[in-house]
C-alpha cells in the first residue's frame, strides 16, 4: 500500500567495499574485464552523451530480449536474484512441511503457480462465486456492497484505501481513500489526442471487450459492456488529478469524520462499508475529495447494468494473469505487448515468483538473507551509509542560499534519518494465510485478504516504525517521509558477474554511494520530503527566505527537463520528475565528496585508464546501464515520476563541475552549460 511517502524506485546494486580513508583502495587485478571499460562507446565523447559513452558498447552487444521491455544493469541484477529464489522456492516444493510454515506456504504457492494443468482445466472457474454476485445485483445499493468487499480481494474497483501514517501525526495510522477506478495506468490516456495514445485507447477498448467476451462467451454482450465500461472510466478520468498534482501533500490531505464524510457522500454508504470491511475509526483521510463526490454522483448516474460491467471488468482484469491461458495472454497482449513493447511472456517461473513475492515477500526474506547477505556484509554497508551521511551533513552546513534557522533545522532532520540496511529486525508472521496446491488464482486471492487484514489491523495499534515497506530480495529502495528514514534491501547491494573485492572504491562510491545511498537522503529534502519535519510531521520548517531560494533553484531543473525531447516528439515531466531530479543531482555531488576523502582518490592511480575522479562518474552511469522499448518510455513519459533512464545520467552530470573537469567538457560539446546556468542545491 502506498501513499505521498512514495517508494521511491531507484537502481543501485552492489555489494561492494567500504574503506576508510586512511586504508588502501580496492585495486585488485582480476580475470575479469574491467567492469567499466568493456562496457563502454570510445567513438563518443562523453561531453556529447556521457550515457552512451559510458554503457553504449554494452548496450550495443546486448539486445532487449523479446520478453522484456528494457534490458540492462536492473535485469541482470533481477535474473541473479530470481535463480536464488527460484532455489529456495523448488526445495520448498520438495518437501512436507508443517500447514502455515513459511515453507510450506513457499513450497505450496509456488506449485500451485507452475501446475498449468490444473490451472488450465480451471479457465475462469476461480472467479465464479465473485461472478455470481454480481450478476445477481438489482440494485445500487447492492452494487456499493460488491464495490466495498471487492477492496478485501486487491481488485479495488473505483477507489483505492489504505492503511498509512497520518501525514501530519505520523505517530497514528489512517485510513486513507484517494483517486483510483481507471484500467488504463493515467488520466491522460484518457484524453490526450497525439496518435500514440489514441491508438492505446483504441487497443484497450477492444482487451476489454476480449476479456468480457472470454467471460460470458457473448461478443454482443461484451461489446455493450465495453462502451459502459470506458464511458464510466473517461467519467472518473476527468476528475482524476494530474501526476505532478498528486506530489503535493497538502492539497492530498483532507481529514474529515467518517459521519461527514459519509453524509457528504450519500449514495457510497461510507458508514456502512467501513462497518462491513470492520474497519472501525472515526476519521478518514481523503485524497482527493472532488473525486469522491463525483464518484458518489456517478452510482445513480449510471445504470445497474453499466456497473455490473464495470465491476466484471475490474474483478477479471485484477485476476487475469492467474487464470487460463486466454485471459492470461490477453492481459499481456495489451498491457506488457502494447503498453510496455514486450514480444512474448517471460518464463513462467519469473512470473510466479513475482506473484510468489507480493504474497509471501518476508517468508522468502528470511530465508534469502541467512543464504545471501551475511553480517559483515551488512556491516560494510552501514559504514558507507554514515560516510554519505557525513559528507550531506558538510555540504547542508556550507550552503550560501539557506539562512542558519533552516541550516540547524535540516541538520536536526539529518541526523534524526533512520537507516534501514539489508532486512528488518522481525518479520511478518504469515501462519494465518491459508495456501494450498490446489488453485494458483485462490491462493492470489487469499494472499490479498490476508494483506488487507493486516493492514486494517494497524489502525487498532501504534505506528511500528520498525516495519519495512520492502522486502531484502527487493532490487529497489526508498526514502519514507512519514519516518524519516531511508531503506535499503540487500539485494540492492547485488553485484552481477562481480565479487565484492573485484570492484574499486570510486565505482562504489558512484554505483552505491551516490544513485542509492545520496540519492535517498536527498529525497528527504527534496521538492516534497522537506515539507516533513525530523519526526516525520507534514509541517512547514523553512523560513519564506529559503522556501523562495529552494524553489528558484528547483524550477531551473523543472525547465531543464521540460526541455528534453523522447522519441520523436515527447517530453519529460520537469515538475513530476523533479524530486527524482533533485535526489540524482544532491546524490551524485554528496558522494563525490565522500570519495574524495578515500585512498584511491588522494593518490589518483588510473585502472583501465580511467582516473578515479573518471570512474566515479562512470560507476554512477553504470548503475542506469539499461535501455527501454519505445512503448515502455512513451508510458514511463504519462505515468512515472523518474524521467527516462539515459536523462537520468545526462541530465545531473551538466549541473556537476567535476564532470566538466574530470572528462575535459568544453562550450564545443552538445551537453555543455555554462557555470552560471548549472542547477546547484545540495
Amino acid at each position: 500500500m502506498s501513499q505521498i511517502q512514495y517508494l521511491i524506485i531507484v537502481v543501485c546494486l552492489f555489494t561492494l567495499s567500504c574503506k576508510d580513508s586512511d586504508n588502501t583502495t580496492n585495486t585488485q587485478i582480476t580475470t575479469q574485464a574491467d567492469i567499466l571499460a568493456s562496457h563502454m562507446d570510445t567513438t563518443v565523447h562523453p561531453g556529447d552523451d556521457f550515457f552512451t559513452y559510458a554503457n553504449g558498447g554494452w548496450l550495443k552487444k546486448n539486445p532487449i530480449p523479446k520478453s522484456e521491455n528494457g534490458w540492462g544493469i536492473f535485469n541482470l541484477v533481477a535474473d541473479e536474484n530470481y535463480l536464488r529464489i527460484k532455489k529456495i522456492s523448488e526445495d520448498a516444493s520438495a518437501v512436507n512441511a508443517s500447514e502455515g510454515s513459511p515453507s510450506q506456504q513457499i513450497g505450496d504457492f509456488f506449485f500451485s503457480g507452475m501446475d498449468t494443468s490444473t490451472i488450465e482445466a480451471a479457465g475462469a472457474s476461480p472467479l465464479k462465486n465473485e461472478l455470481d454476485k454480481i450478476n445477481t445485483a438489482t440494485t445500487s445499493n447492492d452494487i456499493v456492497q460488491l464495490i466495498t468487499t471487492m477492496q478485501k480481494m486487491g481488485a479495488s474497483p473505483l477507489y483505492d484505501m489504505y492503511v498509512a501514517q497520518d501525514l501530519k501525526n505520523s505517530d497514528k495510522n489512517f485510513l486513507y481513500i484517494s483517486q483510483g477506478g481507471l484500467g488504463l495506468p493515467d488520466r491522460d490516456y484518457y484524453f490526450n489526442t497525439d496518435a500514440r495514445t489514441t491508438g492505446i485507447r483504441e487497443a484497450y477498448q477492444l482487451h476489454v471487450q476480449k476479456m468480457l467476451q472470454l467471460i460470458a462467451n457473448d461478443s454482443a454482450k461484451a461489446n455493450t459492456q465495453t462502451k459502459a465500461v470506458f464511458t464510466i472510466e473517461t467519467e472518473i478520468a476527468k476528475v482524476h488529478k494530474k501526476l505532478e498534482e498528486l506530489r503535493d501533500p497538502y492539497e492530498n490531505y483532507h481529514k474529515m469524520s467518517v459521519k461527514a464524510f459519509s453524509s457528504s457522500n450519500p449514495a457510497l454508504q461510507w458508514e456502512k462499508s467501513l462497518n462491513d470491511l470492520n474497519i472501525k475509526v472515526d476519521s478518514v483521510i481523503i485524497g482527493q475529495p472532488a473525486f469522491c463526490n463525483k464518484i458518489n454522483a456517478m452510482i445513480q448516474k449510471f445504470s445497474v447494468d453499466e456497473w455490473k460491467a464495470y465491476l466484471t471488468w475490474h474483478l477479471v482484469s485484477s485476476f487475469s494473469p492467474y487464470l487460463s491461458n486466454a485471459f492470461d495472454q490477453e492481459h499481456f497482449h495489451f498491457y506488457s505487448e502494447i503498453m510496455r513493447g514486450s514480444k512474448e511472456q517471460r518464463p513462467r517461473w519469473k512470473r510466479v515468483l513475482d506473484a510468489q513475492e507480493g504474497a509471501l515477500g518476508d517468508a522468502l526474506g528470511q530465508l534469502f538473507v541467512k543464504e545471501y547477505f551475511p553480517e559483515k556484509t551488512k556491516k560494510r554497508y552501514e559504514d558507507l551509509v554514515e560516510k554519505i551521511v557525513e559528507s550531506y551533513r558538510e555540504h547542508i552546513t556550507k550552503l550560501d542560499w539557506m539562512t542558519d534557522s533552516t541550516r540547524q533545522k535540516a541538520i536536526v532532520k539529518l541526523n534524526a534519518i533512520t537507516k534501514k540496511i539489508g532486512y528488518p529486525s522481525k518479520w511478518k508472521d504469515y501462519s494465518r494465510m491459508k495456501i494450498n496446491r490446489k488453485t494458483y488464482c485462490q491462493n492470489i486471492m487469499a494472499a490479498n485478504q490476508w494483506e488487507f487484514e493486516y493492514e486494517i489491523e494497524k489502525l487498532t495499534k501504534p505506528v511500528d516504525r520498525s516495519e519495512w515497506g520492502m522486502t531484502p530480495q527487493t532490487y529497489n529502495a526508498y526514502y519514507n517521509p512519514s519516518n524519516n528514514e531511508i531503506v535499503l534491501p540487500a539485494a540492492i547491494f547485488t553485484a552481477p558477474g562481480y565479487k565484492d573485492e573485484e570492484v574499486d572504491d570510486a565505482v562504489i562510491y558512484g554505483y552505491v554511494g551516490a544513485s542509492t545511498i545520496g540519492h535517498e537522503l536527498t529525497h528527504g529534502f527534496d521538492d516534497e520530503g522537506r515539507q516533513f519535519d525530523e519526526k516525520g510531521n507534514l509541517k512547514n520548517w523553512w523560513t519564506k527566505t529559503d522556501e523562495t531560494n529552494f524553489k528558484k533553484r528547483a524550477d531551473l531543473l523543472v525547465d531543464q527537463f521540460n526541455k528534453y525531447t523522447v522519441l520523436d516528439s515527447l517530453h519529460p515531466n520537469g515538475k513530476a520528475t523533479l524530486g527524482e531530479n533533485i535526489a540524482d543531482l544532491g546524490g551524485i555531488v554528496i558522494a563525490l565528496d565522500a570519495f574524495k576523502k578515500t585512498a584511491q582518490y588522494k593518490e589518483g592511480k588510473m585502472i583501465a585508464g580511467l582516473t578515479p575522479l573518471q570512474r566515479y562518474f562512470m560507476g554512477y552511469a553504470y548503475g542506469w546501464m539499461q535501455t527501454r522499448r519505445p512503448e515502455m518510455l512513451a508510458t514511463q513519459l504519462l505515468t512515472d515520476v523518474h524521467a527516462p533512464i539515459f536523462l537520468r545520467v545526462i541530465g545531473p552530470m551538466r549541473n556537476c563541475d567535476e564532470w566538466y573537469r574530470a572528462f575535459n567538457v568544453t562550450p564545443n560539446h552538445k551537453q555543455y552549460k555554462d557555470s552560471l546556468s548549472r542547477v546547484r542545491i545540495w
